[in-house]
C-alpha cells in the first residue's frame, strides 16, 4: 500500500493541484448544498451534497484511497458484495434477533475520527492527514451525502465492529452491522449487549437511538434490513405480491393506461424504471421468482419499444 509522506505523491495520484486541493478546503462549506428528502417512515432526512468540483475531487479520494483500506467482515453495506440479503442471512433460525441503531451517526462523527481512523498517522504525513480530514467533512462532522462518506464511516467502525463482533462470537451471538444498523441474534439476554455495545459506542463519542432498538423473539416475524429471516432469508410476502400485481395490470392494460388509473404525474419510463428497480431488488435476494423474472423480460422488452 502506498504511504503519501509528500503532497506531491498526493496531488499526482489525486490528479488535482495543490493550489485547487487547498482552495477548496479553505472554503469546504462553500462547495455543500443542504437538500431534504422524505422516508420511508414520513420524516425527511436532509442531505448535504458537494458541489461538482468537490463531488469529483471527494470520488478520487474514495477510489485511490479509501477504497484500499480494510473493512471489517461485519460490515454488509459499502463495500463490494455487500448487501442486505448478506446482512440478514447469519441471523436466520435465531430464538432471539435484536436490532439496535446508532444515534445521528452522521452528525456526531468528528473530523477527529475521520482524521484518526480514515487517513491514518503510518499512512499520511500530518500535512496530508489535515488537507484530507477538510476535504472529506463540513462544519466539524462527517456530511451525509458526500461520496467519501460511506467508506469513511466503515473505517470509523471498523475496530468498533471487531470488538463487538469478536465478543459475540465468544458467546455465540451472530452479529452484523449495515450503515448504522446493528443486528444480534442467538440465544442470549438482550440487556447483557446492549450493555456491551453502548460502552464500546460510548468510546467514540456514539450513543444508541434507544427508541430504535427492538427485541423479536422466535414465533413473531424477525425483519433483518426489510428481509424476513425466521426460517429462509426472503422478501416479504405483501411486498412480492404487490409487485406481482402491479405487473398484471401494466401488461392487460398497458404501461400509460396504469399510470393513469393511478393518478402518477411521472412518464411511464421512469415508472417501468422503478419496477425494474424493486423486481431486481427481490431477485437479487429471491432468483426463484419466476413471474418476476418473466415480468422484467417485458418491461425491458416495453422500454425498448419506446426507445425505437
Amino acid at each position: 500500500m502506498i504511504v503519501y509522506r509528500e503532497l506531491s505523491s498526493l496531488v499526482a495520484d489525486l490528479g488535482f493541484s495543490a493550489k485547487t486541493l487547498y482552495g477548496v478546503s479553505n472554503r469546504i462549506w462553500a462547495h455543500y448544498h443542504r437538500i431534504r428528502i422524505p422516508k420511508r417512515d414520513g420524516g425527511v432526512r436532509e442531505l448535504c451534497v458537494p458541489d461538482r468540483l468537490l463531488k469529483a475531487i471527494q470520488r478520487q479520494i474514495h477510489e485511490k484511497l479509501l477504497c484500499l483500506e480494510a473493512v471489517s467482515p461485519y460490515a454488509a453495506a459499502y463495500r463490494p458484495c455487500g448487501s442486505t440479503r448478506v446482512n440478514a442471512a447469519p441471523h436466520t433460525g435465531k430464538r432471539v434477533v435484536l436490532k439496535l441503531d446508532i444515534d445521528r451517526f452522521f452528525d456526531h462523527a468528528r473530523d477527529s475520527l475521520v482524521k484518526e481512523y480514515a487517513f491514518p498517522a503510518w499512512r499520511y504525513s500530518e500535512r496530508n492527514r489535515v488537507l484530507l480530514t477538510l476535504l472529506c467533512t463540513n462544519r466539524g462532522v462527517l456530511p451525509q451525502g458526500a461520496p467519501t462518506s460511506p467508506a469513511i464511516s466503515n473505517l470509523i467502525l471498523c475496530a468498533f465492529d471487531m470488538t463487538v463482533g469478536t465478543w459475540c462470537a465468544q458467546r455465540g451471538i451472530a452479529y452484523t452491522r449495515y450503515c448504522d444498523d446493528m443486528t444480534f441474534s442467538g440465544d442470549f439476554a438482550p440487556g447483557e449487549v446492549i450493555a456491551a455495545v453502548r460502552g464500546e459506542l460510548g468510546r467514540l463519542g456514539f450513543r444508541l437511538n434507544d427508541s430504535k432498538t427492538a427485541i423479536i423473539r422466535a414465533g413473531r416475524r424477525q425483519l433483518v434490513t426489510g428481509l424476513v429471516v425466521n426460517e429462509r432469508v426472503h422478501v416479504p410476502r405483501s411486498y412480492v405480491r404487490e409487485l406481482r400485481q402491479e405487473l398484471y395490470y401494466c401488461r392487460r392494460f398497458g404501461l400509460r393506461s396504469h399510470i393513469e388509473q393511478r393518478g402518477l404525474a411521472i412518464p411511464p419510463e421512469t415508472y417501468a424504471a422503478q419496477l425494474l428497480g424493486r423486481i431486481g431488488y427481490v431477485l437479487s435476494v429471491e432468483p426463484g421468482q419466476r413471474a418476476l423474472a418473466e415480468g422484467r423480460q417485458w418491461l425491458l422488452g416495453e422500454i425498448g419499444k419506446a426507445e425505437t
